[in-house]
Formats: C-alpha cells, sequence, structure tokens
C-alpha cells in the first residue's frame, strides 16, 4: 500500500498535501480508498465553507458503506475537485492525484501538528 513520505495523515484516514503558503490540499488515503471499494457519490463542503479540525464536512457512499467525512483541518476551503461529480472513481483510481477532494487555506500555521506522518499512519493502519 502505497503512503507518500510528503503527505500528512488523519486518524480518519485523509491525507493533507502542504501546497503553497497555508494552502492545503485533502483527500482519501489509499487505504481509506480500499475499504470503501467502490464510491458512488461525495458530498463535499463548498468553496467559501468554513470548516474546522474534527467537524462533520461531507459524506462518501460507497457500495459497501457510507460515512461522514471529518475535516483533518481549519480553515477556508478555496476549491472542491470538480471532476468528482461525474468521476467518483477517481477516489478509487487515483486516490493521492486526480481523486483529491478540497482545498483549504489554512487558519494558522500550527494546522498540521497533530496530523500523522506516513511512518505513523502506516502504524495505526496496522494495528
Amino acid at each position: 500500500m502505497e503512503l507518500p513520505e510528503d503527505l500528512k495523515y488523519s486518524q480518519e484516514h485523509l491525507w493533507v498535501r502542504s501546497g503553497n503558503g497555508r494552502s492545503v490540499r485533502i483527500g482519501f488515503s489509499e487505504y481509506a480508498a480500499d475499504q470503501l471499494r467502490e464510491v458512488v457519490s461525495i458530498e463535499l463542503p463548498t468553496a467559501g465553507d468554513e470548516v474546522t479540525v474534527g467537524d462533520v464536512i461531507g459524506e462518501v457512499e460507497s457500495v459497501k458503506s457510507a460515512g461522514d467525512i471529518l475535516s483533518p483541518v481549519s480553515g477556508v476551503v478555496t476549491h472542491v475537485n470538480p471532476d468528482l461529480d461525474a468521476n467518483t472513481e477517481l477516489v478509487n483510481d487515483d486516490p493521492y492525484g486526480d481523486g483529491w477532494l478540497f482545498e483549504v487555506e489554512l487558519s494558522d500555521d500550527d494546522g498540521l501538528d497533530d496530523l500523522l506522518d506516513a511512518d505513523a499512519y502506516g502504524d495505526l493502519i496496522e494495528s
């Protein structure tokens, strides 16, 4: 299973990739995508929404299950992946690339401090 070293991970199986300044991109980890199997619908926040760590900000439904999406960071949503409207399978096919979910402008510089690195996340999913 792929766990890119340049990402941070939440205990709820989302990855966070730092961008320019306080901007981050967020998506499901490969582990989450594998557990979901075939994603059939995703509800995500919209651009301009304020999100807080731990808040329910969306929902994912697959042929196997449905569940809430919890925000791994606090800030303002700046972009949502437009390709997911017609191609939810991107979450399964390319979770670290074209299957990203949304982008957030962090509300503070410490927004990534509570997330896991790849090694710690690997330990989490193995336990």
